[in-house]
């Protein structure tokens, strides 16, 4: 019997000291408790959803609820943190173990009713941060992920023109340091956003959890090990395009886009008739190799440079390759 006890004493703690998740929140000075998983629930209380383990959601899960703010993350506990819109919100990871990793934080604004009584369910998600692939190759480079395991730290600004009210924020790492097994790790916190913003991201930037993942996205159907990985200098980091903040189309990062030159039409009258004659044909708009080139609600640059072509990768994103 002594000998059983050891053993399942010894596999929680082995359990609990493998990968990891957010177990603060920073608001300026002010420090918001998450949940502890492998404490009782009885009595905890904090801004963050309960979830159980450290260990990771599977892609398999990714067509579950659990997804949306892990394993156990239903509804609040009662509590809610404050931030003003523009201001920053820094998660704090109780412990984190992989490197190549990619860093995802999405939001959505809760009903009328609170975000207490609210499980985060429909399509009202919108991604406000992310960071895959750094610098360097897909094998060997560096990763979004060696800053949260050195630091247990990461920092997001809110969109500063968002609309005041109460949402869900959702922290998100996506693990994939082993060939073909990528690992999500969600956890979600509600805050009450502040200020006189009046802005909200149009349909075009909202996803739902599950639907916002497939195991098919190129950032999910992911050999670190293949030989492609050890060349690659990109990532495709699953999901929505960021919401810029002001609504309607966001531009991709790495766009390089010639404005348009269009003079303005040129009226002549004769007592004849009227002709209308447009000014100089406007220059091209080329997006860089391996920069965005469509998607849904995208109106950057669709025209590839040279020796590249737009290829879709999914409804919110095809790339220059």
């Amino acid at each position: 019997m002594k000998y059983a006890t050891f053993t399942t004493a010894a596999l929680l703690l082995a359990t609990a000291s493998a990968h990891g998740g957010v177990g603060t929140y920073y608001i300026g000075s002010t420090a918001y408790q998450g949940w502890q998983p492998y404490n009782s629930a009885s009595g905890q209380s904090t801004i963050q959803r309960q979830y159980s383990t450290f260990d990771p959601i599977l892609v398999a899960g990714i067509s579950t609820v659990n997804i949306r703010c892990n394993n156990a993350g239903i509804l609040g506990t009662g509590p809610i943190g404050t931030v003003a819109a523009g201001g920053t919100i820094k998660a704090h990871w109780t412990q984190w173990t992989h490197r190549p990793t990619s860093v995802m934080v999405y939001m959505a604004k809760c009903p009328s009713s609170g975000c207490n009584s609210w499980d985060g369910s429909g399509k009202v998600w919108f991604k406000i941060d992310e960071k895959g692939l750094v610098s360097g190759t897909q094998n060997a480079g560096k990763w979004a992920g060696d800053t949260i395991l050195d630091t247990l730290e990461w920092t997001s600004t809110v969109p500063a023109g968002l609309t005041a009210g109460d949402y869900l924020v959702r922290h998100e790492l996506l693990a994939v340091h082993q060939a073909n097994n990528p690992q999500f790790y969600p956890e979600c916190a509600q805050f009450t956003i502040t200020g006189s913003g009046a802005s909200s991201p149009a349909a075009d930037y909202l996803v739902s959890f599950p639907g916002a993942y497939s195991a098919s996205d190129p950032g999910i159907d992911f050999n670190i090990d293949s030989d492609a990985a050890k060349t690659a200098t990109t990532y495709i980091v699953p999901g929505p395009s960021i919401w810029p903040g002001t609504g309607g189309s966001n531009p991709a990062p790495g766009t390089t886009a010639v404005p348009t030159a269009t003079a303005a039409p040129t009226t002549m009258v004769t007592t004849a008739k009227t002709t209308t004659s447009s000014g100089p044909a406007p220059t091209t708009c080329t997006a860089a190799k391996y920069a965005q080139c469509g998607g849904k609600g995208f109106s950057g640059c669709t025209t590839c440079a040279d020796r590249s072509t737009c290829t879709e990768s999914r409804e919110y994103y095809s790339q220059c390759l």
